[in-house]
């Protein structure tokens, strides 16, 4: 049985045991349905809420980015279609933002008027808890294959990528994109996101942090001394990206968890060039390869930690054998700025009900809420509520949390609070903090972690040694379980009495 036939246990391992066909068609009828089948769709269903803005004219060298910058760091911002670049043809066009407003319920098909926790709550409870992948199926062609680039009509740069920091190396056509790679050695298909900078009308190079999926089929190539095939969706499924950005098990494709969301199978090409699996319905595809000890210097970029964490440095080089495109393709554009922003949106639904699953898989009860909040890139900060049972209970969710898969990486603190503390609201979380914390005997310190070259914090020094590890912190904000009974009473309504008030007074807060 492949993976793609199998389910996923709460530590997202395959299991075998399926989430039923009455189970998907239960939360279908309830309203729990992803409405759109490829990115045309999703811009239609976002249309119809009112949610995008179109601006014609804009200029790749300055202005798409200007703009990307000020919608981004607004939940509330539409998303933007820019069309008529300078430069460009007319008909190419590049989408940024995808990840507000009413519009991320509907990416994750879910009701319009759930909250973000009670989002990543369904996604949890409606998707993840065992998940059935669907192997992606092979079709001969689809709208990806209407323009067919390859030899000397070549030309990425042609198409509207902008400049999207001002301090950028270069241009990058990778930002909402995600890479489809193969471990040369087991033969699974990985599908993650990278960072993808165009150096000339037929390369690229890309930056992979270390550990990641996509760098370990790399350096599997590098040691084997082959080339290593790539395929480079740049214009796709928004549900695909965002099953690509977040933490899959190893040796699972993120093609059939797509698939497994959706209820029916990714319809796939063969690639004429790497065989990889293409998505039939994408907007634009890149194939090509990166042949081994072939690099040329990559970045800076500005990065989710709000910083240029890796500077210039040498990377691989993706040397283009054929862009595929539809007509009038649409490019998803999808810049880390300085948090809180999309990026740290969309993660942190996703990446909070991945560290829910992964704490209650290591046999932490009673755990209530996780929520890895925007502020910290959805990573460098993890709030848990737990509801304690006994003496040690709180320490043991905050180092699982800040061990597991989903959690580990780049992380710097975790704080662990009582189940009347709602995690995903930063001030009740810090409230929660310094006043139910003491700095002496609250906080534990893990060192030697799993890091990222992006961190800001760790040393050039550090860094030229290619150690990339930093340290956690694991602090205990309930109240101390030993005499929780005699803690001080709060001075806040209770649940009862502040829902009553909110429907008898709510329109004063309007």
């Amino acid at each position: 049985m492949s993976a793609g036939e199998e389910s996923l246990d709460a530590m997202g391992s395959p299991m075998g045991l399926a989430a039923s066909d009455e189970a998907r068609t239960q939360r279908e009828a309830l309203g729990f349905k992803i409405p759109y089948e490829d990115l045309r769709q999703w811009l239609a269903e976002a249309d119809k809420l009112g949610e995008v803005r179109y601006v014609k004219g804009a200029t790749w060298q300055e202005e798409m980015g200007m703009a990307a910058e000020l919608v981004q760091h607004d939940e509330n911002a539409p998303c933007v279609l820019f069309d008529e670049v300078p430069g460009c043809n007319k008909d190419y066009r590049l989408l940024t933002n995808f990840f507000g407003g009413k519009r991320k319920n509907f990416t994750l098909g879910f009701p319009l008027h759930f909250n973000k926790l009670q989002l990543s709550e369904a996604f949890l409870e409606n998707y993840m808890r065992e998940l059935k992948p669907i192997p992606h199926e092979f079709v001969k062609t689809g709208p990806v294959m209407e323009n067919v680039l390859t030899g000397d009509a070549i030309d990425v740069t042609k198409f509207p990528v902008p400049l999207w920091h001002e301090g950028d190396g270069g241009r990058y056509i990778g930002t909402g994109s995600y890479n489809i790679t193969r471990d040369p050695e087991e033969n699974w298909i990985n599908v993650g996101t990278y960072r993808v900078m165009i150096h000339d009308k037929n390369t690229l190079g890309f930056y992979m942090s270390p550990g990641k999926h996509g760098r370990i089929h790399r350096d599997k190539y590098q040691a084997r001394n082959e080339a290593m095939p790539v395929a480079i969706v740049v214009g796709g499924d928004p549900l695909q990206f965002l099953v690509a950005c977040s933490e899959m098990p190893y040796g699972v494709c993120e093609l059939d968890i797509a698939g497994g969301l959706r209820g029916k199978a990714v319809k796939v090409i063969k690639g004429p060039v790497t065989g990889l699996p293409i998505p039939a319905n994408a907007e634009m595809v890149i194939e090509g390869f990166v042949q081994p000890g072939k690099t040329k210097l990559e970045g800076p970029f500005g990065e989710w930690t709000g910083y240029y964490g890796s500077d210039i440095r040498a990377e691989p080089v993706l040397d283009i054998k054929a862009i595929y495109h539809r007509n009038s393709p649409i490019i998803l554009g999808c810049p880390p700025q300085r948090p809180p922003e999309e990026q740290a949106r969309y993660r942190a639904v996703t990446r909070s009900a991945l560290i829910r699953k992964n704490i209650a898989a290591a046999g932490v009860p009673d755990v209530t809420a996780v929520w890895a909040h925007e502020v910290g890139g959805s990573r460098m900060l993890l709030g848990v509520s737990i509801k304690q049972r006994y003496g040690g209970h709180a320490k043991q969710a905050g180092h699982v949390a800040a061990m597991c898969h989903a959690g580990a990486y780049a992380g710097k603190y975790v704080v662990v609070v009582d189940d009347d503390i709602d995690v995903s609201n930063l001030e009740d979380l810090m409230w929660a903090l310094l006043t139910r914390s003491d700095p002496a005997t609250s906080i534990d310190i893990i060192t030697g972690t799993w890091s990222t070259p992006l961190d800001p914090r760790i040393s050039p020094e550090q860094k030229a040694r290619g150690d990339n590890t930093n340290s956690r912190a694991i602090i205990d904000a309930c109240r101390p379980f030993a005499w929780r009974d005699k803690f001080p009473k709060v001075n806040t309504p209770s649940p009862e009495l502040t829902q009553r008030t909110l429907e008898k007074f709510g329109y004063l807060l309007k």
